[in-house]
């Protein structure tokens, strides 16, 4: 597991792009925190990490943001607004899992017994003035990615 205190906009931009170095194989990754906690913009540094360069939005009302880039696709997701899990099943939520692919999910409980296992959990929560991040890993793969990320951090 890994823990961080943040503080400040940049400084989670920032360190989403040090995920990014260790997340470049795709995985499926459940980003846990209440309203306001940071998420959109760890997912937007992670982005940055990754090569894109566009616009990040949430996507809370779209369910899902697609991100083509040279190394292969990410899906980020919102499910705050899925009021049943079947729903995802009618939008063929299973399609975007694949092995080749970074899949970022907020609210994933919400997905609860639709959604396949994360690999890694990222969990934000308030700290004084900042957010306190914790990483967990949560199959073999995610092991990988967190040494990965130990990595990203030291340089």
């Amino acid at each position: 597991m890994i823990e961080k205190e943040i503080f400040g906009e940049e400084a989670m931009e920032l360190f989403g792009e040090k995920l990014a170095g260790a997340l470049k194989q795709g995985g499926v990754v459940y980003l846990d925190g209440n309203l306001g906690m940071g998420k959109t913009t760890l997912v937007r540094g992670l982005l940055r990490g990754l090569g894109y360069i566009g616009p990040v939005k949430s996507p809370t009302y779209t369910i899902v943001e697609p991100y083509e880039l040279d190394g292969g696709e990410v899906y980020h997701f919102d499910l705050y607004r899925i009021s049943d899990a079947e729903e995802l099943e009618y939008m063929g939520i299973r399609d975007y899992f694949r092995d080749d692919v970074l899949c970022l999910v907020e609210w994933a409980e919400m997905g609860k017994g639709v959604l396949p296992e994360p690999d890694i959990i990222v969990h934000l929560d308030l700290v004084r003035s900042g957010r306190a991040v914790s990483i967990e890993s949560k199959t073999a793969y995610g092991d990988v990615a967190i040494n990965g990320i130990i990595e990203q951090l030291a340089s």
